[in-house]
């Protein structure tokens, strides 16, 4: 098999949000990740993919995700390299709410007083590396720091990390979910390995309907870091599974597309609590009415 590598110079937090875009979708590439250049500073994404890889799929992309036009280059690579392991590299510790992700490439001693939780780079969304999922975590931190829910879902889970951080502070059950197998089985194994597989439900499901998400609600927390479109097809379904008084955690927006998801949930009956803004990246706290 023939592996090519598409690579692009972007900004650290934009290299970043196209890794996750990418690795949210099992046809576009082995692999993606993040790099900086050690001698200019300069950061870079790269992907691994089957030659040839489908380079208008990519560019719309990144359109999508960074809103502005990216031109990639193609080169061969060695198909014998672990490029699921070279994506490590580079990956240090992230401390964001009381919260230490980690991945297994890490040696050093973790921090304490935080809540760690190992997460490696793999076939799924979110290594708990951008300002996505750390807004998420600071969210989840405030919040826990006035409410405890009991009711709760991770919609578009990923790699588990939100569903995984949930459980860790809390003890207490979360249902995870992805339209992705990959992501399913990935929240899996780090939900065993985090040593919360008993406290995490994860299942495949397109939507809100799937009848194990109806017969576990209404819930009384909410998060989601996927992309803008998505959330906003979402606010309607979101709105019906939730209790009077849930709370809703919103991330995977840039700052130019927030005021189009607050106006979808507004519409769908929430309150906008707080806007919490990473660089260029959005998280949303909102509340049912």
């Amino acid at each position: 098999m023939s592996v090519d590598q598409l690579s692009a110079p972007l900004t650290k937090d934009q290299a970043y949000a196209l890794v996750d875009a990418v690795m949210e979708r099992e046809d576009l590439a082995l692999t993606a990740s993040a790099h900086e250049n050690e001698d200019t500073g300069e950061w870079f994404f790269e992907a691994a993919c089957d030659s040839p890889p489908n380079l208008e799929a990519f560019i719309a992309l990144a359109q999508e995700t960074l809103g502005i036009p990216v031109t990639f280059s193609v080169s061969p690579i060695d198909p014998e390299i672990n490029w699921v392991a070279k994506s490590l590299e580079g990956l240090a510790p992230v401390e964001a709410g009381g919260f230490y992700v980690y991945g297994s490439h890490e040696t050093g001693p973790i921090p304490e007083g935080l809540t760690a939780m190992r997460i490696d780079a793999a076939q799924a969304f979110g290594t708990g590396h951008h300002e996505t999922t750390t807004g998420c975590l600071e969210a989840i931190d405030t919040l826990l720091k006035t409410k405890r829910p009991t009711a709760m879902i991770d919609v578009g889970t990923g790699t588990g990390v939100l569903a995984i951080a949930l459980a860790k502070r809390l003890s207490d059950k979360v249902l995870a979910t992805d339209i992705d197998p990959i992501a399913v089985t990935t929240t899996i194994e780090n939900a065993e390995q985090n040593g919360v597989g008993d406290y995490i439900d994860a299942i495949e499901a397109t939507g809100l309907d799937h009848a194990e998400i109806v017969a576990r609600g209404p819930y009384d927390l909410l998060v989601a870091n996927i992309l803008a479109g998505p959330l906003t097809e979402l606010a309607p379904g979101m709105a019906a599974i939730a209790q009077p008084g849930a709370t809703v955690i919103l991330s995977g927006i840039l700052n130019t597309q927030a005021d189009w998801v607050i106006g979808a949930y507004v519409d769908a009956g929430l309150t906008l609590v707080d806007h919490l803004k990473r660089k260029e990246w959005t998280t949303l706290v909102l509340e049912k009415r």
